[in-house]
């Protein structure tokens, strides 16, 4: 295949900072169509890159030149939308969270694979070079036996940054169905698993206590241990109002990394015996810089189609880190620890 023809359905910030600019750039890419319920949103993309405008999917979804479609909706309609795109033939990028509960992440999975197609999730934190490099000296052995971890999420809140504002869907539990744990936490979570393994424990305390009007999550810490005995904490927010944390910290039997915990140094590796490696790398993207950083989610998506490879988040691992978000809530509401081991 030399030319990958996309389409993508939903034209708001995730859209026009990402997916959209992404592919723009990318010389295997031709964008073929946009969608956007509100006609000047997607008027407006249509124009900028040469592509068609559509308000209904259903309609961009009969376009047969496409091969693959990026989904970047409200999280209520990524399933519907994936399985659609799926049932026409299309390749399917879906933002995350990928579903609102696991039988329809699994409806998804299922989808994919009935039509031959991948199915890939847009967990970005993997293609972090401090978290690739992390990776690398975690397996090395160089730290010697993990002991623990904590890894946080966290800035102002989707209203800073979204198309709506305020107004924004992400407020919505109807649309959204969850807060600062879907758009943040769930992230962190697919992190943790591809540095440290699968978790098998949760225990969480979920807050709405920073935004008005709302009934979704804006706060949020969880207790995980992993299979291997590794505990740690993972906090996800939409509270930190003076500035962002992205930043994860891994302690080890012989010494300590810190990613993404220094302005200057991207990955900071200090020991027990007094060595201090500072690494200056690609700087980690956020959505305040204007998407001046690949997020490498696109290119990624586009390789796998073009060289026929399976990508690094399959639909399977989507449902992974997806399934530790939903052990948070179950165990709020229980007031207990979720197993996430099988038949347990």
């Amino acid at each position: 295949m030399s030319t990958v023809k996309v389409g993508v359905i939903g034209c708001g910030s995730i859209s026009r900072l990402r997916h959209l600019p992404e592919y723009g750039t990318n010389n295997q890419v031709e964008i073929v169509a946009v969608c956007d319920i509100v006609a000047e949103r997607a008027e407006e993309m249509a124009e900028k890159y040469g592509a068609k405008a559509f308000t209904d999917y259903k309609e961009l979804l009969k376009l047969e030149e496409i091969d693959a479609i990026s989904v970047c909706l409200p999280n209520y309609l990524h399933a519907p939308v994936s399985i659609d795109a799926s049932n026409a033939g299309k390749h399917v990028l879906c933002e995350k969270p990928m579903a609102t509960s696991k039988e329809e992440a699994e409806e998804m999975i299922k989808a994919a694979k009935d039509n031959g197609k991948k199915l890939m999730i847009a967990h970005n934190q993997r293609f972090v070079s401090s978290h690739q490099t992390a990776k690398e000296i975690i397996e090395s052995g160089k730290l010697g036996k993990i002991f623990s971890f904590k890894t946080t999420f966290g800035h102002p809140g989707p209203e800073k940054w979204s198309i709506d504002g305020a107004e924004s869907w992400f407020f919505n539990k109807e649309e959204a169905f969850i807060g600062a744990m879907g758009d943040l936490g769930v992230h962190k979570a697919d992190l943790m698993r591809y540095l440290l393994g699968e978790f098998s424990e949760v225990a969480s305390f979920i807050e709405t206590n920073a935004k008005e009007n709302t009934e979704v999550d804006d706060n949020a810490v969880c207790l995980l241990r992993t299979e291997s005995g590794i505990i740690g904490t993972l906090a996800a927010s939409w509270a930190y109002v003076s500035s962002s944390d992205n930043s994860t910290i891994i302690y080890g039997e012989k010494g300590t990394l810190r990613l993404e915990a220094d302005p200057e140094y991207s990955l900071i590796e200090e020991y027990k015996n007094g060595n201090v490696i500072q690494h200056k790398l690609d700087k980690i993207q956020t959505n305040e810089e204007g998407g001046q950083t690949s997020s490498h989610v696109i290119d990624h998506f586009v390789n796998c189609i073009v060289e026929n490879k399976e990508p690094l988040i399959t639909g399977e691992e989507g449902l992974k880190s997806l399934e530790i978000i939903l052990a948070s809530i179950e165990s709020q509401e229980s007031k207990q620890i979720v197993s996430l081991r099988k038949g347990v």
